[in-house]
């Protein structure tokens, strides 16, 4: 790796290390170095969307990040599933509310097909009654 791009590099990885913390604070210490070891032949170009110019400070909060990602995972059906479950629980920590994210859900309706719709409601249903199991709450 040329020192310029180990400076690129290290700069990228230190503001998606800031985004990962704004996703989920327990990302926080992320392994730059695990990074750097998957992606030695990665394009510039890629590294840079990802870690440089997409994810920015100045870009979308982390709730409407994660509202955007809900949309696109149930539109994915049944492969988006897992990431699904995680990303809404993701979503209600970045201050989504369950409202917002059914919405976003059912708008999808339109591109992924009923059935998506209503597998990732099932899927949000779950999520929020666990959520509301941990934190003693009924309904937000």
């Amino acid at each position: 790796m040329t020192d310029d791009f180990a400076k690129m590099f290290a700069a990228m990885m230190e503001q998606g290390q800031k985004m990962a913390k704004a996703f989920a604070p327990a990302m926080e210490n992320v392994d730059v170095k695990a990074f750097e070891k998957m992606f030695p032949a990665m394009p510039k170009e890629l590294l840079e969307m990802w870690f440089g110019k997409t994810f920015n400070p100045e870009g979308l909060d982390a709730r409407t990040r994660f509202l955007v990602t809900i949309a696109a995972q149930t539109v994915l059906g049944p492969l988006g599933e897992p990431q699904l479950r995680i990303t809404i629980k993701n979503a209600l920590a970045a201050g989504a509310t369950k409202r917002e994210i059914a919405e976003v859900i059912w708008q999808m309706s339109m591109f992924g097909g009923v059935p998506a719709m209503q597998k990732a409601l099932e899927i949000a249903q779950g999520v929020f009654a666990e959520t509301d199991e941990n934190s003693g709450e009924k309904d937000a």
